[in-house]
């Protein structure tokens, strides 16, 4: 079969490589979509080394169809649409036994610590496999763990109808957040953001979404405005590797800052720099910290969603190439990361 195998850091090649065969209690899986995450971006260029080795097939999001049925499978048919949860935990730690997967202290995904979807075929046990309804684009499909992570940090911050919200980070996983919430509230939520181009999505989609630029206004000063003094109920932090602003509190402290007492800021950025945080305007306001990180069952939530209509999967890609063209997708993201949030492979038509 052929696949987009990254070679060596920054270089994907499309190769043909071993068709998996469809083991006894597995399914194989024809790829019909995957989609570049910003792990993806951050694998591609070494950082995840040595957590990845190579040669190694990426992608972690992706959604296809059941192409054959292995040895004692029940409950499944080829020609099924699934959307593949690539999370892969120990059930042993404590954090497994007491039921909270996402913090597995040995948790692996498919397409970084293993061979993932960037390719024709993927062969999988059905517990790591959810149903889609067929009238669910192909296309979307391949977003469903995405907006499994933002419908996760909805839940870990438990927003709640009428609550506000910001959300500090309008890139992948902000969005994906702002899909989720507004599943909840219709609130206003304010976007924080650098990018005016990523800042333009959210208004585009939804309806009550305050874009704010941090480097042309304080967004502290702007969201308390905006809310009569009070600060939003609930804050975001989704920025990751935060730009550093000249007299401008980090994300953290600025999502902080943004609360009303006894409010709530839930953090998904997964910068390696250490954050400075002043606790006290934290305690002051008794407001609480949460992390969310991965999903948690969230597929189910996000495809009852999708199915519905009520969330906005278009809002995140950006483009469409195919699966050879993976290495373009890699450059494009990279050079004009501004304009570009998902970038979908296509592995169907081969």
């Amino acid at each position: 079969m052929k696949a987009a195998v990254l070679t060596k850091y920054n270089q994907v090649e499309w190769k043909d490589v071993e068709k998996p065969t469809c083991k006894p209690g597995e399914v194989l899986i024809k790829v019909i979509f995957g989609c570049i995450c910003g792990s993806d971006q951050h694998i591609h260029t070494g950082e995840f080394h040595p957590r990845t080795t190579l040669p190694l097939i990426m992608g972690h999001e992706f959604g296809g169809v059941i192409a054959e049925v292995g040895e004692g499978v029940t409950g499944w048919s080829v020609g099924d649409k699934v959307a593949p949860d690539p999370i892969i935990w120990c059930g042993k730690c404590p954090a497994c036994l007491k039921g909270h997967f996402p913090a597995c202290t040995s948790l692996k995904l498919i397409g970084i610590d293993m061979d993932g979807g960037f390719c024709e075929y993927v062969s999988l046990p059905p517990s790591m496999l959810y149903k889609v309804p067929a009238n669910i684009p192909d296309e979307h499909v391949a977003l469903v763990e995405v907006l499994s992570i933002g419908c996760h940090a909805k839940n870990r911050a438990n927003v709640q109808q009428n609550d506000s919200i910001v959300i500090w980070g309008s890139g992948k996983i902000g969005l994906c957040i702002l899909q989720a919430v507004r599943t909840v509230t219709d609130n206003k939520v304010f976007m924080v953001d650098i990018l005016d181009d990523r800042l333009a999505i959210g208004p585009q989609y939804y309806d009550n979404v305050i874009a704010v630029n941090a480097k042309k206004e304080d967004p502290v000063e702007r969201i308390i405005k905006e809310t009569d003094g009070k600060g939003v109920d609930i804050a975001f932090e989704a920025v990751g590797h935060p730009v550093e602003i000249e007299d401008g509190a980090n994300p953290i402290t600025g999502c902080i800052r943004s609360i009303v007492g006894g409010g709530k800021v839930c953090v998904l950025g997964l910068a390696a720099e250490p954050t400075s945080v002043v606790f006290r305007e934290l305690i002051w306001k008794e407001g609480t910290i949460v992390t969310s990180r991965v999903s948690h069952g969230e597929f189910a939530e996000a495809i009852e969603h999708l199915k519905n209509n009520r969330l906005k999967p278009e809002a995140l890609i950006s483009k469409t190439l195919h699966g050879s063209e993976a290495q373009k997708g890699f450059e494009i993201l990279k050079k004009d990361p501004a304009k570009n949030i998902k970038i979908l492979l296509d592995f169907n038509t081969i």
